[in-house]
């Protein structure tokens, strides 16, 4: 069975250094933010999304998407953050209100903000910047009046289920099934807390 909420604070992060930072994305952004995405799915995700969408994978079109996502995004709570390492963009999380045409209902913990992606390309993991980005986020979020932090993972993403357990999330027990075009893949809701509310 899935845990309750827990609350979520600051995760532990590695040290790789001094040159390392978390800022909102700009527009000049979005090929790298792109770049990221595609070699992420490509790589870390070849055995959990459907081949048909890292086989049809386009940087260019990605990256216009990530530029209307930044210059325009849908609410004052939507955001798209990034992680540096010296002078390279090295992964990026973005959020935004949940969609609850799933069928769930609001949380009685109160506002929710999803997490919408977090990826870090794989040569520049376990650094600290998905925890860095984590951390960014739950932040964000808090300023915007969000008690809570969700987000979904497909079945088999078993790294991020871990990243996550790791920083005081849990399973809530909400389960989507997504038509990819190619098949079916089932995704998992995880959330947390914000702030000091203990589990429930």
């Amino acid at each position: 069975m899935p845990g309750g909420p827990v609350a979520v604070g600051t995760p532990t992060a590695g040290a790789p250094g001094a040159d390392v930072s978390v800022r909102p994305a700009v527009v000049a952004d979005a090929a790298d933010i792109a770049r990221v995405q595609g070699l992420t799915w490509r790589t870390a995700y070849r055995s959990v999304l459907p081949a048909a969408v890292l086989d049809g994978w386009d940087d260019d079109t990605a990256a216009t998407s990530w530029a209307t996502a930044v210059s325009a995004p849908p609410t004052a709570a939507h955001g798209v953050l990034v992680a540096r390492e010296k002078d390279a963009l090295v992964g990026f999380a973005a959020f935004g209100p949940p969609d609850l045409s799933g069928g769930e209902s609001t949380s009685p913990d109160g506002p929710t903000t999803e997490v919408a992606a977090l990826l870090v390309e794989p040569r520049w993991g376990r650094r600290g910047h998905g925890s860095r980005l984590l951390a960014a986020v739950a932040d964000t979020a808090a300023g915007t009046g969000a008690r809570r932090l969700q987000m979904w993972l497909p079945v088999g993403d078993t790294v991020t289920a871990g990243f996550l357990e790791a920083a005081g999330w849990a399973r809530d027990g909400w389960v989507r099934t997504l038509d990819t075009g190619s098949g079916p893949l089932v995704v998992h809701s995880w959330h947390a807390l914000l702030g000091e509310a203990g589990p429930s």
